[in-house]
C-alpha cells in the first residue's frame, strides 16, 4: 500500500510556483502567443514565465512587441498570481466556491503572506484582496486618463489596467516596445508628473507590504502603529530619501541621464530612480548611461529590497534596519537592539543575520558563475544576478545576450528571490529532530 506523502507549507509553496510557472511557460508557447505567430522557444518562455510569476520584470523579448494580446494576458495574470502569491489565488476560488478554510490552507497561507501565526490570517487575506483591487483599480483610471490623451480611450484603459497591475506587484513588465522602441520601458516619460507619481505610489505601496497598508489604513481609529510598521516606514523613507539624493547628485551633470532635464525633471527621474530599485524594474533613465557609481549604488538598493508581506523580493527593509541596529548597539556598547522603545528578539537577530549570510553566498556564488560563462563585463553581471535575486527587473542590457546557461541560472536566482532562500531552505530540510542535549559554551576571538 503506498504511503500517502505530506508536504510541509514551504514545500507547497515551491511546488505550487513551479507548477504556476510550467503553466505559464507552456501557454508562452503556443504560438497563439507570439505576433510572428511561431513557438517561443521553450527556455525563452520559460524564463518569462518566471519572471512573470516571480514578478522580477527582466525579459529576453520585448513584452510590447513580440507578444500578441493573449500572450500579453497569461503574462500579466501569472504576474497578478506571483503578486498576491498562488495560494492566496486558491483561496480565492475557495472563497467563490463558499469552501471553508481547512487548518492546512491556513498555514498554507501563514507561510505565503510571511505571518508569526494563523490568528486572523484568513481576514488578513480579505483585506489583501480588497487593498489589492482597490488600489490598482484607483492606478488603471489614472493611467487611462493620462494614456487617453496619446493613445485614445481603447489602447489607454488597456495599457492603464495593464500597467497597475505590473507596477503594483513590482513586476516592472511593460508594453511601450511599439511606442517607444523595444525595452524603452518608462524612458518617453522621465519628466511627465502624473506617470512618475503614480508609478511611484504603486511601486511603494507594493514594496512596504499588506501589513503596513492594513495599519496604516486603521490607524484613524486604533491611533497606534505595529513596530513592525514603524521600522518599514522610517526604512523604506530614509532609503528613498538618501536614493534620491544621491542619484541626483552623482547624475546631475551626466548628460546623457540627468543633464539634459530640467531641474524638476531632475528632481523627479531621481526620485523615480530611487524608488524602482525596491524591486519594481521599471526605468525613465538609460540604465546603462548611468554612471558606474550609480550603478553600484543601485545593486546595493537592489540588494536590499523591499518590506516583509509585500511583492517584492531582496532581504528586506527590516533585515538590512536589523544589521544597523546591531552596528550601532555594538558601537554604544549596549546588548539590546532597540527600535521604537522595543528590543528586539536573538531570534530575530539571528534570522537576520542568517538571512543576509545566505543572499550574500547566493549572489556571490551566481555571479562568479556567470562570470566564467557570460564574455561580458563583471559590473553589469554583478548587476543582473541582483537584480534577478532582488525580483527587480532593471538591468543593463545583459538579459538579451545571455547564454542558455545564463538564462537558466537568472531565472533560478529570480525563483529563489520571490519564494526566499529561507523557504527554500526549509521546504529541502530533512525532518527536524529534537536536540537533547547541549554543547558547553566556548569563547572566541571576534574582529
Amino acid at each position: 500500500m503506498l504511503k500517502k506523502v505530506k508536504f510541509k507549507p514551504p514545500q507547497v509553496l515551491v511546488l505550487g510556483f513551479a507548477g504556476i510557472i510550467l503553466i505559464g511557460t507552456l501557454l508562452l508557447m503556443l504560438p497563439v502567443s507570439s505576433v510572428n505567430g511561431q513557438a517561443l522557444s521553450f527556455i525563452d518562455a520559460f524564463f518569462t514565465a518566471t519572471s512573470a510569476t516571480c514578478v522580477t520584470g527582466l525579459v529576453v523579448v520585448d513584452t510590447g512587441t513580440h507578444f500578441t494580446l493573449f500572450g500579453q494576458i497569461v503574462i500579466i495574470l501569472l504576474i497578478q498570481i506571483g503578486g498576491l502569491g498562488f495560494m492566496s489565488m486558491a483561496t480565492l476560488f475557495a472563497f467563490i466556491l463558499r469552501k471553508k478554510i481547512s487548518l492546512k490552507e491556513r498555514l498554507l497561507l501563514q507561510e505565503a503572506l510571511n505571518q508569526g501565526s494563523v490568528e486572523g490570517i484568513v481576514r488578513l487575506f480579505r483585506k489583501v484582496l480588497i487593498y489589492s483591487m482597490t488600489i490598482e483599480g484607483i492606478a488603471a483610471v489614472l493611467f487611462t486618463l493620462r494614456w487617453s490623451q496619446d493613445l485614445g480611450f481603447a489602447q489607454g484603459l488597456y495599457y492603464g489596467i495593464w500597467h497597475a497591475i505590473s507596477f503594483f506587484n513590482n513586476a516592472g513588465f511593460d508594453l511601450f516596445g511599439p511606442i517607444t522602441g523595444k525595452f524603452s520601458s518608462l524612458t518617453a516619460y522621465a519628466d511627465d508628473f502624473v506617470i512618475n507619481m503614480v508609478s511611484v505610489s504603486l511601486i511603494i505601496l507594493g514594496g512596504i507590504g499588506f501589513i503596513v497598508i492594513s495599519d496604516l489604513i486603521e490607524y484613524p481609529s486604533k491611533k497606534r502603529l505595529s513596530l513592525h510598521s514603524k521600522l518599514v516606514l522610517s526604512a523604506t523613507g530614509i532609503l528613498i530619501a538618501l536614493g534620491t539624493l544621491v542619484i541626483f547628485i552623482f547624475e546631475y551633470s551626466n548628460a546623457k541621464t540627468l543633464g539634459s532635464l530640467g531641474f524638476g525633471g531632475k528632481l523627479l527621474a531621481s526620485l523615480f530612480q530611487s524608488v524602482t530599485p525596491r524591486t519594481a524594474g521599471a526605468n525613465t533613465l538609460d540604465l546603462p548611461a548611468l554612471r558606474q557609481a550609480t550603478q553600484f549604488f543601485i545593486i546595493v538598493l537592489m540588494f536590499i529590497g523591499a518590506s516583509p508581506g509585500s511583492t517584492g523580493g531582496g532581504i528586506k527593509t527590516t533585515t538590512f534596519t536589523t544589521l544597523v541596529g546591531a552596528i550601532i548597539a555594538m558601537i554604544r556598547g549596549k546588548e539590546d537592539i532597540v527600535f521604537f522603545r522595543n528590543r528586539l528578539g536573538k531570534d530575530r537577530i539571528l534570522k537576520a543575520i542568517t538571512l543576509t549570510m545566505f543572499a550574500l553566498l547566493f549572489v556571490i556564488l551566481v555571479t562568479m558563475l556567470l562570470s566564467t560563462t557570460e564574455d561580458h563585463d563583471f559590473l553589469m553581471i554583478l548587476f543582473e544576478v541582483v537584480s534577478a535575486f532582488g525580483t527587480v527587473g532593471l538591468s543593463l542590457g545583459l538579459t538579451t545576450q545571455l547564454t542558455i546557461f545564463g538564462k537558466v541560472m537568472i531565472a533560478l536566482t529570480m525563483f529563489a528571490g520571490r519564494l526566499g532562500l529561507l523557504t527554500l531552505a526549509y521546504a529541502l530540510q530533512p525532518k527536524k529532530e529534537k536536540e537533547l542535549y547541549r554543547y558547553p559554551e566556548g569563547k572566541i576571538t571576534i574582529g
